[in-house]
């Protein structure tokens, strides 16, 4: 069973830094092209990040708004994706989702106080 646990979120200060995690479950994460995306106002989500499957390169992606500030990696091992993010800024709050394809996690909360 395909299943995407994020962790990792929390509050944290205009400038700091937050690394989340997504946890893939019932399939190995390398395989498919992943993505992180986060409720934007006016649309359904906004694109964050993505990082494709390792046979196709692993190259990664990212959105307009967090290029320069975020990188995405996983951990083959631990089979987890990653997400980590400098400079954050309080336009950054919002819950940050996993994706594979259709599924999808429960997401984490990320607060960023001025």
């Amino acid at each position: 069973q395909v299943r995407l646990v994020e962790s990792g979120g929390g509050l944290v200060q205009e400038g700091g830094s937050l690394r989340l995690a997504c946890v893939a479950f019932g399939f190995t994460y390398s395989e498919y092209a992943m993505r992180w995306d986060r409720p934007a106002p006016g649309k359904e989500r906004e694109f964050v990040a993505a990082i494709g499957s390792s046979i196709s390169g692993g190259t990664a992606y990212y959105g307009d708004s967090v290029k320069g500030r975020v990188t995405i990696s996983g951990d083959n091992a631990k089979n987890t994706l990653y997400l980590q993010m400098h400079s954050l800024k309080p336009e950054d709050t919002a819950i940050y989702i996993c994706h594979r394809t259709v599924y999808a996690g429960q997401g984490t909360q990320v607060t960023v106080s001025s």
